[in-house]
């Protein structure tokens, strides 16, 4: 029985559309709870029509973000200036725009070493979010894209099992495509996380979607998907 719902849309505008819909719904249903909400979001295009469109549809709605706590899965070793950072799509289209306070936004300091990049992230989220039986700190949501390798967040295909299997919350890794210097979340946060929905766009990625939604899958993604309970995917692609 699979452990994933697939949610088909037409184009990455309509993913990017009906999944900001779906979250901004999900927060203002929310909006009497005072306990912060932790989200982690990710990089990528797909992403960043998301973020576009979130930030379009909380003004129009006025959709408040109250206690609503901001993480990321990856970032790359780099400036918060820098292009090819994650947090500077997200600064730009939706922190600026919705004003949203600096200290709800819990940045990875990619400028700095990755050692300590990733103890302090994982300082802070652990500060934060309630954590389980098992020590892992509870993310509300996690945002998640796939790569045409399956790759979701940092976390790449033919990494050392010790690695995989790691407790650790975030830790750096050395990705296969630049920039190389990274820090991801680990799989067993992805596991202990209540939702996971993955934004999977673009027509090349049909095959790693395919083998990820097998059962014998062998990705990434595979992996997110076999220790949860439930994800969420929305797709573009026509498999």
């Amino acid at each position: 029985m699979p452990h994933y719902d697939l949610i088909s849309h037409a184009s990455d505008g309509a993913l990017a559309g009906a999944v900001a819909e779906r979250w901004l719904n999900a927060l203002a249903a929310r909006s009497n709870v005072r306990a912060p909400y932790c989200v982690a979001l990710s990089g990528g295009r797909i992403a960043g029509k998301f973020l576009a469109a979130v930030s379009e549809q909380a003004r129009a709605r006025n959709v408040a973000f109250d206690n609503v706590h901001f993480f990321w899965g990856d970032e790359r070793c780099v400036p918060p200036t820098d292009t090819e950072s994650n947090f500077l799509p997200a600064q730009t289209q939706l922190f600026g725009p919705l004003r949203i306070p600096p200290d709800r936004i819990h940045r990875i300091r990619g400028e700095i070493s990755p050692d300590r990049a990733a103890t302090e992230a994982e300082a802070e989220i652990c500060r934060i979010a309630p954590m389980n039986a098992g020590g892992q700190p509870v993310f509300d949501l996690i945002f998640l894209g796939m790569g045409e390798d399956g790759h979701v967040a940092s976390l790449f295909p033919g990494a050392p099992a010790d690695r995989v299997g790691s407790k650790s919350v975030y830790r750096p890794v050395v990705a296969v495509k630049p920039p190389p210097q990274r820090i991801t979340i680990n799989f067993a946060t992805i596991a202990a996380a209540r939702e996971v929905w993955v934004l999977a766009s673009g027509a090349g990625k049909k095959a790693a979607l395919r083998e990820s939604l097998s059962p014998d899958g062998d990705t990434p993604l595979a992996r997110v998907l076999g220790e949860r309970e439930q994800t969420v995917i929305f797709t573009d692609i026509a498999l």
